[in-house]
């Protein structure tokens, strides 16, 4: 086997273990990834995983990096489809309904299952995790700022960020009407 093949399977062996370890962490937190649970449950040795990962840390890291690219495809993509401002907001909003009510991770929302778990946690996990969501919020405001002028962007964002956070609670617990409510506050926030 040439060493390109081997690099590539060994970056197909990632994306496998860190897709499933996106699940697992959506469910039970970061915090409970360990070589032997994914090894265990691909079908891989423990040691193979371990290869690829060298500590728990790197392994956390890979997942929060396949979580976010995860995330960027089917929430973000689709919605810059739709013109900026308002519709794109309303399309980032509805995508992200989408991935809240037909889980796209097995656990729901992976950043709301590892934030609460990182938030007081010095370090290279905790600093990717709040990377992204600073994104996201950055992604709202930028929506919000050419959807209405006047309108302060950054806290809208951070308004709309804690009622999708809030839905995806009630989502998780079977509480119907979220997503309605969640459009509902879109729309009262916008006019």
């Amino acid at each position: 086997m040439t060493g390109d093949q081997r690099l590539a399977r060994g970056a197909r062996s990632r994306r496998t273990i860190t897709r499933h370890a996106v699940d697992v962490a959506s469910a039970e937190g970061l915090s409970g990834l360990s070589f032997g649970r994914l090894a265990a449950d691909l079908s891989l040795s423990k040691g193979g995983v371990a290869t690829l990962f060298p500590s728990k840390e790197q392994l956390q890291l890979a997942t929060v990096e396949t979580a976010g690219q995860v995330f960027q495809e089917a929430v973000v993509r689709p919605a810059m489809a739709a013109p900026a401002g308002a519709a794109r907001l309303r399309a980032l909003v509805e995508r992200w309904i989408e991935y809240a009510e037909a889980p796209l991770f097995a656990g729901g929302c992976f950043w709301a299952a590892n934030l609460p778990d990182f938030d007081s946690r010095p370090g290279p996990v905790r600093d990717a995790l709040a990377r992204q969501r600073r994104g996201w919020l950055g992604l709202l405001a930028e929506q919000l700022s050419q959807a209405a002028a006047g309108l302060d962007a950054e806290l809208t964002a951070f308004q709309i960020d804690a009622v999708l956070n809030a839905a995806n609670l009630a989502m998780r617990l079977g509480e119907a009407g979220a997503a309605d409510k969640v459009r509902r506050v879109v729309d009262e926030l916008l006019t």
